[in-house]
């Protein structure tokens, strides 16, 4: 029997918050419940942040209210401190699957940068977003960015990746991404920090989140892959990236990743034909927002 490896599908939230037009919540929706059809069960949906810093995720609620909500599909939010679990809270529909993800930084500029504070306060900031989602019964993932390279401080040292997995998991004991914000990671660094984080998290509560920035994604997921770990996240189309890290567009994508998982004999449940469908519905949302 093949063994499984789980595809997060990020496009919706990590994707389209980096276009420069208005995207509708329709075509939001409309992907969205698309890929929700392909046979993916992990969707990111959108953000509760601050419109003035994203304004491309300012309709998440919208979005949440539109979709077509199917059984066994995790449909998750990025929720970045209390006012946006509060915003979440407010339109969640009860029986609904859904997740939240925390995120911080690998690195000391890229977390000043991104939200003006030390690694350590990020996290003591996410303290009660995580307990509130607890007492909810709603899941957390955790995002750590900036795992080989940052745009500010430059090579990422391992220890310093494991570290702070290490302090968001005494939060909790949450799965998390590993994210190469900028996508300078190369097999080796992978590989390397790699080596510094399985050292205290067990591989099957990682995943890998690799942009395509220096055209390495697919290389890295293949070094990650030899080392254990069986979840990644993508987008299909390979929509956009992080705004706040220059040089970031570029998330790997979900199509290229199933054709690497589907020809190394992996099993992932997805229907790569379904994906090629929201794949080009996701390049016209784009070049539709391009030419608004």
């Amino acid at each position: 029997m093949a063994e499984v490896v789980r595809i997060y599908e990020v496009g919706p939230r990590d994707g389209l918050q980096n276009e420069p037009g208005v995207i509708s919540v329709a075509d939001k929706v409309a992907l969205i419940d698309l890929l929700a059809r392909s046979g993916l069960r992990d969707i990111e949906v959108g953000s509760f942040v601050s419109p003035k810093w994203v304004p491309q995720m300012a309709d998440t609620d919208r979005v949440l209210a539109g979709l077509t909500l199917l059984d066994g599909v995790h449909y998750a939010v990025l929720v970045p401190n209390m006012r946006g679990w509060d915003g979440f809270a407010a339109v969640r529909v009860p029986g609904v699957t859904y997740e939240i993800a925390v995120f911080i930084s690998a690195s000391e500029g890229f977390s000043r940068a991104n939200l003006n504070c030390s690694i350590a306060e990020s996290v003591a900031r996410l303290v009660p977003v995580v307990r509130a989602a607890e007492a909810a019964g709603v899941a957390v993932r955790g995002y750590v960015s900036c795992v080989t390279d940052c745009p500010f401080d430059g090579p990422v040292a391992p220890d310093a990746v494991a570290r702070a997995c290490e302090m968001l998991r005494d939060v909790a004991r949450m799965p998390l991404s590993l994210g190469d914000t900028i996508g300078h990671g190369t097999p080796e660094t992978v590989a390397h920090m790699l080596d510094a984080v399985t050292a205290i998290v067990p591989v099957t509560d990682l995943a890998g989140h690799f942009h395509d920035t220096g055209g390495q994604a697919l290389a890295n997921i293949e070094v990650a892959l030899e080392q254990g770990v069986r979840a990644f996240d993508s987008a299909v189309g390979g929509l956009g990236g992080c705004p706040y890290a220059p040089g970031a567009p570029g998330n790997v994508a979900t199509e290229a990743v199933l054709a690497l998982l589907h020809d190394r004999g992996f099993e992932t449940g997805v229907d790569a034909h379904a994906i090629a469908q929201a794949a080009a519905m996701a390049r016209a949302i784009r070049e539709k927002a391009h030419a608004g």
